[in-house]
């Protein structure tokens, strides 16, 4: 029963698609490429989210600050002191979980509204140092990164810095499957459910809300890595503060506490952006306000979230499930 892949089916299935997602490159044009790539990178961030508020039930509304830590790690690490990306990738990685170890503290004593809070304050926080550090980090005006490389070959082109995000995407997916799996899994499940009984049970809520933290912030710091160095340019602009809050509402539309809800999340609200992103100039040359047209993406996004929270509070892998369920009993209704 906790197996990912139980049956021949499921196997047949996951090949069928890393088959089909890893030709991409060979019928999709560049701007596709683009899509997926960013996609991939999202996913990686909400992952580490769905660790944190999903299986811990620690609420994060600072995770783009948290990319910001891992993506300015190694963008000076490779631009300053010339680092491989091989080996500034899981500093960005570890300096993202340290920077969640520190503001994932206050978790020990405040939760719900006041976490929220506390969160919101890293975000700031992090802008802040990051314009501080100017010297090192470029401040306002950013800082130029080089891209990827193995030897000779550099990850230039859509195509192949696809194949990189996807590769990392996927094992940061089944990283993330196998947690809920493990001890320290069922451990963050307890916590999100009554961390009183939590605690009675003798787990270490002092530990678990740390790591819970530090993990989450992990797969910040990669994604963020992986960001600046496909634009090859770290800017603040790329982690605005309502990136962590739309996060969070592709985890709601998605469904918390599980790993297929992060993805579903990040896949259905990207793909909507680029859907208003064609629907958009169709309504200005049909005579509607400017201003309305512009505001679309936000206005459908927040729409999206309202009706899930309202109409299927548990997300699209709930609805999926219940499909699955169907096609599984059809004929019989019960």
């Amino acid at each position: 029963d906790m197996g990912i892949l139980r049956t021949r089916s499921h196997w047949i299935t996951l090949f069928a698609f890393l088959i089909l997602l890893f030709a991409c490159p060979l019928f999709c044009s560049d701007r596709i490429l683009t899509i997926l790539t960013i996609i991939g990178i999202t996913v990686i961030s909400v992952l580490g989210l769905a660790i944190l508020n999903g299986y811990c039930g620690q609420i994060s509304i600072g995770h783009a600050g948290f990319m910001a830590v891992g993506a300015y790690t190694s963008g000076v690490l490779c631009a300053k002191l010339d680092w491989s990306f091989w080996a500034a990738l899981p500093c960005a990685a570890l300096a993202a979980g340290i920077v969640g170890l520190i503001f994932g503290l206050p978790s020990l004593k405040i939760k719900g509204f006041y976490l929220v809070m506390a969160t919101i304050a890293a975000q700031f926080i992090i802008v802040w140092s990051i314009l501080q550090l100017r010297p090192i980090t470029g401040g306002a005006d950013g800082l130029a990164v080089p891209r990827p490389s193995i030897g000779d070959f550099v990850f230039r082109s859509k195509s192949s810095y696809f194949y990189l995000v996807m590769i990392i995407t996927c094992l940061g997916t089944f990283l993330a499957q196998n947690i809920t799996r493990t001890r320290v899994g069922r451990a963050f499940v307890a916590i999100r459910d009554n961390d009183l009984a939590a605690e009675v049970m003798g787990i270490n809520l002092w530990a678990y809300k740390l790591l819970a933290f530090f993990i989450g912030c992990v797969y910040a710091g990669v994604a963020g890595s992986l960001l600046v160095h496909y634009v090859a340019y770290a800017t603040l602009d790329q982690f605005p503060f309502m990136n962590s809050v739309w996060y969070l509402g592709m985890l709601i539309v998605g469904g918390m506490g599980n790993t297929t809800g992060a993805i579903l999340g990040v896949v259905s609200l990207k793909l909507l952006d680029e859907l208003v992103i064609i629907v958009g100039p169709m309504l200005s040359s049909l005579g509607a306000p400017p201003q309305a047209a512009a505001s679309l993406g936000l206005i459908m996004r927040g729409l999206v979230i309202i009706v899930f929270l309202i109409f299927e509070p548990r997300g699209l892998v709930h609805r999926w499930e219940r499909v699955r369920a169907y096609f599984r009993l059809w004929p019989f209704a019960h």
